[in-house]
């Protein structure tokens, strides 16, 4: 209807081309536009000045020789200052951009290590931007950003490297492991060592009760009985503590105690043995 009566309608963020007899006459902005059609003038197409945006997948390989698949998302639009070399000079836009990708990834991205690629996806799409933004303004396009969105290595690179990342981790996990280990059992022999440095006070002052409470003992004893050595006391006291200690290994249910031998009459031995120790003691002192 609207060829009849000679009008047409450019809607927002898209321009119009208009010929007449065939050739190129005018662009036209949004708007209602006259187009006498009895003169010749006919519209040809629209052109779109929104960003639009374009997925490239490109495999290609490493210096190291592993295949990848790199994936750059290219946003581009039509410049309105430039809308007759978009509209006329390219058949197939998206054609010559993914082209032009290509390009740029194939001839970076093989002089690259697979862990270089990773590192430096951003200069990667620093170069394509770089080489299209050169090749599309002759054609009327602006390249807006170009990014590198996925670097996918093969399966079976990816699960080498899930792999060698996991062992990784299990060797700092072991080494940490082996360190706290190892710290535990310095702390634990640091306390053992505590403990028998205190059990070793502990018999020491034992042992200084009982020598001076059998010192007392036999002092008290020789005054209050006449006629009695101390030798005498001695013995006897001993011959009282062996049997209190027969007694209470005869009162327990489980003892591991042995005595050999285990008659009265081996106090004497040992009553002379640690007299024999003492006067050694003494003359040694």
């Amino acid at each position: 209807m609207g060829n009849l009566f000679c009008c047409v309608q450019v809607d927002q963020s898209t321009v119009a081309v208009k010929e007449r007899f065939g050739k190129f006459d005018d662009v036209l902005q949004p708007g209602c536009h006259c187009l006498p059609w009895i003169l010749g003038s006919r519209l040809v197409g629209h052109l779109s000045l929104r960003v639009q945006q374009l997925d490239v997948r490109c495999e290609t390989k490493t210096k190291d020789n592993v295949f990848v698949t790199v994936v750059a998302s290219v946003q581009y639009r039509a410049l309105a200052n430039q809308a007759s070399d978009a509209f006329y000079k390219l058949s197939n836009t998206e054609g010559q951009i993914q082209a032009y990708v290509f390009d740029v990834i194939r001839a970076s991205v093989p002089r690259l290590d697979l862990d270089d690629v990773f590192e430096q996806k951003n200069e990667i799409a620093k170069a394509v931007e770089g080489e299209l933004e050169k090749a599309m303004s002759t054609y009327g396009y602006e390249i807006v950003q170009t990014l590198i969105v996925d670097i996918e290595p093969d399966v079976h690179v990816k699960r080498a490297m899930n792999e060698i990342n996991a062992a990784a981790r299990l060797r700092v996990a072991a080494n940490e492991k082996a360190e706290a280990g190892k710290i535990l059992q310095i702390k634990r022999a640091e306390g053992e060592a505590e403990s028998k440095y205190l059990a070793g006070l502990g018999v020491a002052r034992q042992r200084r009760a009982i020598v001076d409470g059998l010192r007392d003992s036999v002092l008290g004893f020789s005054e209050n009985v006449p006629g009695t050595s101390a030798k005498d006391v001695m013995d006897m006291v001993l011959v009282t503590q062996y049997f209190d200690t027969m007694k209470d290994i005869g009162a327990a249910s489980k003892s591991s105690a042995v005595f050999i031998p285990h008659g009265p009459g081996a106090v004497r031995d040992v009553a002379s043995q640690i007299r024999e120790e003492l006067l050694q003691a003494s003359s040694v002192s």
